[in-house]
């Protein structure tokens, strides 16, 4: 073991605080908030890890990282070889250290966490992957085995797809990634804000798979470019990780009013098309005063904190249950509202007022109150009788969640789907059609990056047996 401590030293020491560039400056600008752990703090954190026989952070890490393993050799300054660990189990690690809730994962089982605080384990991912970024000539190449002859397509080049391509190259397969926008990353380019997760962290990571034989198509939509059937013509088999980029409507009077937004429409204009952030940007977006943002998961934060830099006065979070029930990272609320965020809790929409010439005026409101659980936990929202109220708003952004967009689906009838749309799979990805595999938030709905990498690992591994 590296670390040089006693376990009575190693109990005294404080979880590290992870430095954030000023709230009143980042609210203005689309600069990174959390700034990243210098090498005395990040092996200082590693070394509170007490390295426990039971590895409980493992099993809650989605793609089974190892952790004890990494910390180690961080804890003892080597930092190539914390690398080589992280590196082995995450195809994405610089991405995960930044936006992976390990608060409910690896973090929330850590021992350290019973009596106290846990290892800081999301902060030293990204200082270790990090660092491999920036030397990466002192780490060693990733050796390939010889090729199995074997190809496999990937469609989709997010979380769940790239994790994916890494695994099934690293085992010798030819793989090629199809994806239908014009760049890479999926949800991680168009739909994380570069506040979070900048563009340059995507850039890297995809090119550490490029370098290993992964071949990626963009413009390519498989429904409509290419059906499933012409890839499965082609490859040995097909890993589907399309996401679900279909917005759910809100169902309520002026929806269709200008000034409203999907959540994905809105991020993507913003993130992968620059809109208000680069005045040669061709897809405009309308930048209001005051907005409204309804939701209360990571995407409504990702969106009103868009809108404050945007230079929205008045940015607001529309939320039918109270803050303790928000899905949103604690870690994403706290930044909120140090850029200054409006939280509106226990308040439901009813209709988007529009003006004479159809533009947003405001969103009409119901107060609610929090009423016994429901089948998810949570307890329920009750409208309050006679609490109606208007909420002045310019911009309206829906963020209540995604579903199946059907564009692939409609074209493979042979794909069994449940009834919100969802491509049906068992729990490594295979499903009704053999030889074709499915993962990510096609088959979830709307989760987490990090389950759709555990989504991509798995099923990676079961195209390999199905490939042997």
């Amino acid at each position: 073991m590296a670390n040089d401590l006693s376990m009575k030293e190693r109990l005294a020491l404080g979880r590290v605080h992870m430095p954030e560039l000023d709230a009143a400056i980042r609210s203005r600008n689309f600069e990174e908030v959390n700034r990243g752990l210098g090498m005395e703090e990040a092996v200082r954190e590693a070394k509170r890890c007490i390295q426990c026989k039971h590895r409980p952070c493992v099993e809650g890490c989605p793609v089974g990282v190892s952790i004890p393993e990494f910390l180690d050799a961080l804890a003892a300054e080597n930092l190539p070889e914390a690398a080589r660990i992280l590196q082995g189990d995450n195809a994405l690690p610089a991405v995960c250290g930044r936006v992976c809730p390990q608060e409910t994962q690896c973090e929330a089982k850590c021992v350290r966490g019973v009596k106290g605080e846990p290892v800081a384990i999301g902060y030293l991912e990204r200082f270790v992957a990090d660092w491999a970024m920036a030397n990466r000539e002192k780490l060693a190449k990733t050796e390939l085995p010889p090729s199995t002859g074997k190809k496999v397509a990937v469609v989709g080049c997010g979380p769940a797809g790239l994790t994916a391509a890494g695994e099934l190259a690293r085992s010798g397969h030819g793989v090629t990634i199809f994806e239908a926008l014009h760049d890479t990353g999926g949800v991680l380019r168009y739909g994380i804000p570069e506040f979070r997760l900048p563009k340059e962290i995507i850039d890297v990571e995809v090119s550490r798979l490029v370098e290993m034989g992964v071949e990626i198509e963009c413009n390519v939509i498989v429904g409509k470019t290419l059906t499933l059937g012409q890839l499965r013509e082609e490859f040995d088999a097909v890993f589907i990780a399309n996401g679900a980029g279909l917005p759910t409507m809100l169902n309520i009077p002026g929806e269709n009013l200008k000034g409203v937004y999907s959540a994905n429409e809105f991020l993507t204009r913003v993130n992968l098309m620059e809109a208000g952030r680069n005045p040669n940007a061709p897809t405009p977006i309308i930048a209001g005063r005051q907005v409204a943002v309804i939701g209360g998961g990571n995407t409504a934060m990702d969106c009103v904190r868009t809108a404050r830099r945007l230079g929205a006065e008045r940015a607001m979070i529309v939320y039918r249950r109270g803050e303790t029930e928000m899905p949103a990272r604690v870690e994403e609320i706290k930044h909120a509202k140090e850029e200054g965020v409006e939280f509106v809790m226990l308040t439901a929409p009813l209709e988007i007022v529009g003006t004479e010439d159809g533009w947003v005026a405001a969103l009409r409101c119901q107060r609610m109150e929090l009423g016994p659980p429901d089948d998810s936990g949570r307890r329920k929202p009750v409208p309050v009788e006679g609490s109606d109220f208007d909420l002045p708003a310019e911009v309206v952004v829906n963020a209540v969640g995604t579903r199946a967009n059907p564009l692939l689906t409609a074209t493979a009838p042979a794909l069994e789907l449940n009834r919100w749309g969802n491509i049906v799979a068992d729990e490594d990805g295979a499903t009704s059609i053999p030889g074709v595999f499915a993962g990510g938030d096609m088959v979830r709905g709307g989760a987490t990056v990090i389950l759709a990498m555990g989504d991509g690992k798995r099923a990676a591994a079961a195209i390999g047996k199905h490939l042997a």
